[in-house]
């Protein structure tokens, strides 16, 4: 999706890890679909976050030593903003905000209901979009199952008879804003959401085209 000599964004499909002890990762991956950076200290390719096996969407790796330190800053300093759609079950305030503890340090999520539909089997169907202000471990997925509002497809904190199998996790990363270490331009990419999002709910509507209000300094 973007690559140059310091930092690359490329779309992680479902069903791979991000990086592990298994030979089939996006860590291993990298080499062989990257560019090498022509720079002094370039480095093996590292994806400088995580996404879960399960996840799709959009993921931020770094080409070089000073790259990945930078980028691994910028994401301590909350100055890269990321955002989420999810697929939900059951009836949902328009918007919220959840924060709980999660592995012992405080998480914060953003949430706000983009679009409703009925559902035979679970009742309601949300089109969330979301925004985790912190990066703990399977956060937004505890975060909305804390609230009753599992995310489609998780067979690890959805609802017993809920669960749906065999379509994969309706959590994808949409986009990423951020201010290049190196080159100081603004940065801002969308990965856009897989068809299985868009036949739920209304194709007619632009949720998809909605642009954030970016905070980025």
């Amino acid at each position: 999706m973007f690559e140059d000599d310091h930092l690359a964004v490329i779309h992680k499909p479902a069903g791979i890890l991000v990086s592990g002890n298994s030979f089939k990762t996006i860590a291993n991956a990298l080499v062989q679909n990257l560019q090498r950076s022509k720079l002094l200290d370039a480095a093996k390719p590292q994806p400088v976050h995580r996404l879960d096996f399960a996840t799709t969407g959009i993921l931020l790796v770094g080409k070089t030593s000073s790259s990945i330190r930078a980028l691994n800053s910028l994401f301590e300093d909350k100055q890269i903003e990321k955002s989420y759609y999810s697929v939900t079950i059951g009836a949902i305030n328009e918007e919220g905000e959840i924060t709980s503890e999660i592995d012992g340090k405080i998480a914060h999520s953003n949430y706000r209901l983009i679009e409703s539909v009925s559902s035979e089997r679970f009742g309601k169907l949300n089109l969330l979009k979301l925004n985790p202000k912190t990066g703990r471990r399977h956060q937004l997925r505890k975060h909305l199952a804390s609230i009753h509002n599992p995310i489609l497809g998780d067979k690890d904190y959805g609802i017993e008879g809920l669960i749906l199998h065999g379509k994969g996790l309706y959590l994808h990363a949409f986009s990423l804003g951020f201010k290049h270490p190196f080159t100081n331009e603004s940065i801002y990419l969308e990965d856009e959401l897989p068809k299985r999002f868009g036949k739920l709910f209304n194709p007619q509507k632009k949720w998809i085209l909605e642009k954030p209000k970016t905070n980025l300094k």
